[in-house]
């Protein structure tokens, strides 16, 4: 009998190893990367995200493995925090609010303004087209790759209230409304006469337990999420902006990508986000029935009672996007006033 070398023994294991990998076609992944967002796990988002990042793991033949991270992994510091993060290179792929991009690209502000769209087809007709163009342009320039047609949807956002209903603008004085810390929500709820109190979202639930704040604005589909009618009672339809989740990458680590693997993103991102919006559209339109017989009782408030107060707001808002962005912006939904 003749003995081997332990050196012998390891490289015979690695060949063995290595043949084995061959023999099932299964391989290590070229690109293994991060994709982050503030939605939890049981969220449309996360399960669309999934999928999309599991077909280009399939189209790619296990070239490109992005492992998708819910509410952000708990990066301290929240979305600003993780936003660098990407900026940085540090993280390869975020979906974020408009208004949140806003704080490092002013003209993506442009998606929050109130009362601007009026449906979805308005929204999605200018975010893939002349207006989500110009405003990836804005975003490239700040080191960040907002890929085309690549705004998942969120909705119309509605206002939930734990005291009392809103039926018009004067309901709202004084009220304490959480919102997310971004100057353009803060200043719109001034102007109509609220106070704003901005934290992130995963704080929301306890601070609404709390009494710290007496309300706060989102779509159905986050009321719903969130549990938020174990803590409020009433919900104002108020549809005063939209929200959604622009698919973003680092311009460092997209640029380091080969362009078949970018096609392949590209090509899936679209049509992922064709169907999210798809989904998502159908939940909102079902939510109010479901969240009416978990106790929430809703109404349809005075939409022109809230546009009468934004004419400053407006007229300051259209400075700080740029008159490019405003301008596109008003082709597509009308002269705001």
């Amino acid at each position: 009998m003749s003995f081997i070398s332990r050196r012998e023994f390891n490289r015979g294991l690695m060949a063995a190893g290595s043949a084995a990998l061959l023999a099932t076609g299964a391989r290590a992944a070229e690109f293994s990367m991060r994709q982050f967002h503030n939605q939890p796990a049981e969220s449309p988002l996360h399960k669309s995200l999934l999928a999309m990042w599991a077909a280009v793991k399939d189209e790619t033949h296990g070239r490109v493995d992005v492992q998708t991270f819910p509410e952000n992994d708990h990066v301290s510091g929240g979305d600003p925090a993780v936003l660098t993060m990407l900026i940085d290179g540090k993280l390869d792929f975020f979906t974020l609010n408009g208004g949140l991009i806003g704080a490092v690209v002013p003209a993506v502000n442009v998606q929050g303004i109130p009362f601007a769209f009026q449906t979805l087809e308005q929204v999605f007709t200018a975010m893939d087209g002349d207006l989500g163009e110009y405003l990836r342009e804005e975003m490239r320039a700040k080191g960040i790759y907002a890929l085309p047609r690549g705004a998942f949807d969120n909705g119309f956002q509605q206002l939930s209230i734990t005291t009392k209903p809103v039926r018009t603008v004067a309901d709202l004085q004084g009220m304490k409304i959480r919102t997310p810390n971004t100057a353009l929500y803060i200043d719109a709820f001034q102007a109509l006469g609220a106070m704003p109190v901005p934290m992130n979202i995963d704080k929301l639930y306890d601070a609404l337990k709390a009494h710290e704040v007496d309300a706060q604005t989102n779509p159905l589909t986050i009321i719903e999420l969130f549990k938020l009618y174990e803590v409020q009672k009433y919900v104002s339809l108020t549809s005063h902006l939209w929200a959604g989740f622009n698919l973003m990458a680092s311009l460092k680590v997209w640029q380091g990508l080969p362009a078949d693997i970018r096609d392949a993103i590209e090509r899936n991102a679209v049509k992922y986000v064709k169907m999210q919006r798809q989904e998502n559209a159908g939940l909102n339109d079902t939510l109010q029935a479901k969240l009416t017989g978990q106790g929430m009782m809703f109404n349809k408030a005075d939409a022109n009672s809230f546009r009468a107060r934004l004419g400053p707001f407006y007229a300051s808002w259209k400075e700080k996007v740029g008159t490019k962005a405003w301008s596109l912006l008003e082709a597509h939904v009308g002269k705001l006033a």
